[in-house]
């Protein structure tokens, strides 16, 4: 663009004041304006060549080129017909400056290959970093959302069965208690234990839910070895030896250890009526 510039701006001086003057001193006038122009231009760069600046040659440099927009210029407006055409290209000897500007602001921040490799191996890096990031964070999250799918699958199992086993449990007590506050069950329970403990009649309790052990006499007694008033003193002193008081499953193992036998139904019909007195 610079050489364009150049070209025009001497050929418009000799055809400019070829009318007026000889034309040999028309070129020298061309000449020296693009002369100076490139004179100033090969010191500004020789001087950015070697880092240093000076805003005289610039301002210098600056002036050629508005004079060789001047002289297109004014011959644009002196060519009558061709007018338009000589403006259009008058732009070129300031935009070719503008160019030598932009390319100068470009060589003060140019970079060495090294440099720039270096740049862009640590982009390169960063980029990896990223994306392994990124993708360990999307294999999180998908074990997490495994896991919580595994998780609240396994707990709603869990309330299933645990549902089903209560349902279960509630209809069984249920069922107990029904029969247990049953009119039938007292006096079936009574037609049943007379024989053994007359003017007693038993009152049903619901089992209670623990460890069984294991009894080591019969249930039920060949022949009964202790009346009724015998049995009772000797459960109210057993029951009574230890403060607080034994409770009769606590009772009944320590009757038994200490050899004495009675029926089950003996003995708790003797652990009601020492209760009841006491």
């Amino acid at each position: 663009m610079t050489a364009v510039s150049m070209v025009l701006t001497l050929a418009v001086v000799v055809m400019w004041l070829g009318t007026s003057v000889p034309w040999p001193v028309a070129l020298v006038v061309g000449l020296g304006i693009d002369g100076g122009w490139l004179a100033t231009l090969a010191y500004e760069r020789r001087l950015a060549a070697q880092g240093d600046h000076n805003r005289i040659v610039t301002a210098v440099g600056w002036c050629f080129g508005l004079v060789a927009a001047g002289v297109l210029v004014a011959h644009a407006l002196t060519a009558g017909t061709s007018a338009a055409a000589w403006l259009a290209v008058a732009w070129l000897p300031i935009a070719a400056k503008a160019l030598w500007l932009v390319h100068g602001l470009w060589e003060r921040t140019a970079l060495t290959p090294l440099a720039l490799d270096a740049i862009r191996g640590i982009q390169q890096e960063a980029r990896d970093e990223a994306a392994v990031a990124r993708a360990r964070l999307h294999a999180e999250a998908a074990t997490e959302e495994t896991r919580l799918a595994a998780v609240t699958a396994a707990g709603a199992r869990v309330a299933r069965v645990q549902a089903r086993t209560a349902k279960t449990l509630a209809g069984a007590w249920s069922t107990l208690e029904t029969a247990r506050q049953g009119e039938g069950t007292g006096r079936a329970l009574t037609s049943v234990t007379a024989p053994v403990t007359a003017e007693v009649t038993p009152r049903w309790e619901l089992p209670v839910w623990g460890p069984v052990e294991p009894v080591a006499a019969p249930a039920l007694e060949a022949g009964p070895a202790l009346s009724d008033d015998e049995l009772d003193a000797l459960v109210d002193t057993i029951r009574t030896s230890q403060t607080p008081a034994l409770s009769y499953r606590e009772m009944a193992k320590r009757f038994r250890a200490a050899g004495h036998s009675a029926a089950e139904t003996r003995l708790r019909a003797a652990w009601n009526r020492v209760v009841g007195a006491a």
